[in-house]
């Protein structure tokens, strides 16, 4: 959310922001409901201090004076409640038209439509050349007698799976060395809910516009987060921090849940997209310093870097253009890992600066040196996410027997395995 202040100043700057990002919000509407918003609550102020100054008085009148006293003070609250109650349906209007305007792109970020226009910055590590027929992940996890999708799609239907044996064996140890990865870099661990009240997901800005996507739970008004950054951001709402505990780094591993409306018969093959996922998080909570902002962007982006290094996977770097960050988003960096069987980089990390956009929306401030209180920034990014991880994890270190290598990261996680083999 944008300090209503900025948006009056430089609506057309607002208005650019939103042509890049692809999204409609409708800046002179707002302008014009601000206007009532503050015109009515004119109104009502005055009528109060009005009725207040002559409620003082009317105990000093006598006769006639009195009576007219009490009568003014009667109009005064019948009009009072009249104009409050237009003022909050204006208000209310108001509340939808500020949750939809985006923030504003850093200078750096490209302008561009869709994922076609982001730009490349650095590849690493080198793409596996097979001396022999190679397989995606679904036949090498079926082999190794790994994962079942069949009976969990009986279960729970399409898009489900139900990864066994050394397969769930994998999924823990992957999360469990990013976990202690990103402890050892002073991350601090939380367990989350994943069950959410709707003000952590239209503070993180996840609602409005990706009501779609989430799932809900009507009778309680919850919902199922699609990652635990909402939780933990949403942890130090309504809180005032102080500039001597910034930054705060917070990392967390949570069951993620996500519709995945609008991309039916897409990528219905395999584990890459899910209705549900373990997902581990970076957030951190930090001043209001776009230099101290831009270090921690590049820290977290770092983290992954170097996981996916141990992880011995290849990858890249992409700075996504407008039309591919979000409504909160400032700055965000995809990195994308290479699947062969897709024969493509494909997305596995969204490393996002987001500056005061969610902190605005929960009110979350810290206390300065100076005394004075302003909105945190707030950063993350994705530091595994699995099952997606696993398509690159099997297929970049399968074998020509059909065995998969395990990064030597991961052997203290794997109780002794190695390597794993199909299974006859």
């Amino acid at each position: 959310m944008l300090d209503i202040k900025f948006i009056v100043e430089y609506p057309e700057v607002v208005k650019k922001a939103a042509r890049d990002k692809n999204m409609e919000v409708d800046v002179d509407r707002l302008l014009a409901v601000y206007g009532e918003v503050k015109a009515l609550t004119s109104q009502a102020d005055s009528m109060r201090e009005e009725r207040n100054s002559l409620s003082r008085e009317i105990p000093n009148l006598k006769g006639e004076a009195k009576q007219e006293g009490i009568n003014r003070v009667r109009v005064l609250k019948d009009n009072i409640s009249d104009t409050e109650g237009r003022m909050a349906v204006v208000k209310e209007e108001y509340d939808e038209l500020m949750l939809l305007v985006p923030s504003i792109p850093l200078p750096e970020v490209p302008i561009g439509k869709g994922e076609a226009d982001n730009v490349e910055l650095r590849r690493v590590g080198e793409v596996p050349k097979f001396a022999f027929p190679f397989k995606d992940h679904l036949e090498l996890a079926e082999a190794l007698d790994i994962v079942d999708v069949p009976r969990a799609v009986d279960i729970a239907g399409s898009r489900s799976f139900i990864l066994k044996n050394s397969g769930a064996l994998l999924e823990m140890a992957v999360t469990r060395f990013v976990i202690d990865t990103l402890m050892a870099r002073g991350f601090n661990l939380l367990t989350v809910p994943v069950l959410v009240r709707e003000r952590a997901m239209m503070g993180t800005g996840y609602f409005p516009l990706g009501r779609d996507q989430a799932y809900t739970v009507p009778e309680d008004e919850l919902y199922l987060v699609g990652t635990s950054e909402v939780p933990m951001v949403a942890y130090h709402m309504d809180e005032i921090l102080s500039y001597r505990d910034l930054p705060l780094r917070y990392t967390a591993l949570s069951t993620c849940f996500r519709r995945e409306a609008g991309t039916y018969g897409k990528d219905t093959r395999g584990l890459y997209r899910v209705h549900q996922f373990q997902k581990v998080e970076q957030v951190v909570f930090c001043p209001a310093d776009a230099e101290i902002a831009a270090t921690l962007h590049n820290e977290l982006l770092q983290n992954v870097e170097e996981i996916l290094q141990q992880l011995q996977l290849p990858y890249r770097v992409a700075l996504a253009c407008s039309g591919e960050i979000g409504a909160g988003q400032v700055l965000k960096h995809e990195v994308e890992t290479w699947m062969p069987s897709r024969d493509a980089y494909c997305e596995t990390h969204s490393c996002s600066t987001l500056n005061d956009y969610q902190s605005r929306r929960l009110n979350i401030k810290y206390r300065d040196s100076d005394g004075k209180s302003k909105f945190c920034y707030t950063l993350n990014n994705t530091g595994i996410a699995s099952p997606r991880i696993l398509i690159p994890l099997l297929e970049n270190h399968q074998q020509e027997d059909g065995s998969v290598n395990i990064p030597e990261v991961l052997w203290p996680y794997m109780n002794g395995l190695k390597n794993l083999t199909p299974q006859l």
